[in-house]
C-alpha cells in the first residue's frame, strides 16, 4: 500500500508518538463506516456509526494498535426472514511495522505467521483491523429469538403467529388405499 488518505474515518496519524517507545496516545472517536462489514444475511452497513476506542503505544518495531470497536449489525432472521437487530463489539491488537523494520525483516528471510501490517509514513489503516475484530463476533445464523419456529416449509406461513398452523399430511405410498377407504365408507352410507 503506497498511500493512505489521512481524512479516510479509519486512517490514524501516530506522529505525534514520534518513534519514541514508551509513547502513548489514546483516541475515542465514533464513525461512520465507509463499507459493509458481514455477509448479505448479517452486516454493520455502511454507513452506520462505530464506536472506536484506540490505543496507538510507540514500540521498537512500529506501533502497537489495540483497542475496541463496536456497532449494530442489522440483517433477517434465517428462520422467519423478520429483521434482526444486534450490538456486536470486538477486540484488537496489532503491530504496525515501521516500513524500514518491516523491509529489514523481509531481507533477513524472517517469516511471520500472520498478515504483518505496515505504518505508510506516519498512517496507520484501521480497516482491516476493525473487519477482523467485528466480522467473527456475527452470528452465522442469526435469529429474531432463540426459540423462532420459522415459517410453514409448505405455505410459508408464518408459524410465531399462527402456533396451531398445521397440514394434513399423506404419505404418498398409502394414497391408493385412503382412496379405498373413502369409497368403502360411501356404499356403507348409501
Amino acid at each position: 500500500m503506497d498511500h493512505l488518505d489521512p481524512r479516510s474515518p479509519l486512517v490514524i496519524s501516530t506522529r505525534a508518538l514520534t518513534r519514541r517507545p514508551g509513547t502513548m496516545q489514546e483516541l475515542h472517536r465514533t464513525v461512520d463506516l465507509p463499507d459493509d462489514l458481514g455477509t448479505d444475511i448479517i452486516a454493520i452497513r455502511a454507513g452506520s456509526p462505530v464506536r472506536l476506542e484506540v490505543r496507538l503505544e510507540s514500540v521498537v518495531e512500529g506501533v502497537l494498535v489495540s483497542g475496541t470497536a463496536g456497532g449494530t449489525a442489522t440483517g433477517s432472521c434465517v428462520r422467519c426472514l423478520d429483521p434482526v437487530v444486534l450490538a456486536v463489539e470486538g477486540s484488537y491488537q496489532e503491530l504496525f511495522a515501521y516500513s524500514d523494520r518491516a523491509a529489514h525483516h523481509h531481507e533477513a528471510g524472517v517469516e511471520h505467521d500472520d498478515e504483518v501490517h505496515e505504518l505508510v509514513g506516519d498512517l496507520v489503516d484501521l480497516e482491516p483491523v476493525i473487519r477482523d475484530a467485528l466480522v467473527p463476533t456475527l452470528p452465522f445464523q442469526p435469529l429474531c429469538r432463540e426459540d423462532c419456529p420459522g415459517l410453514c416449509p409448505r405455505c410459508g406461513a408464518r408459524l410465531a403467529d399462527h402456533p396451531e398452523h398445521h397440514h394434513e399430511v399423506t404419505d404418498p405410498r398409502w394414497s391408493a388405499l385412503s382412496g379405498l377407504l373413502g369409497d368403502h365408507l360411501q356404499e356403507k352410507r348409501n
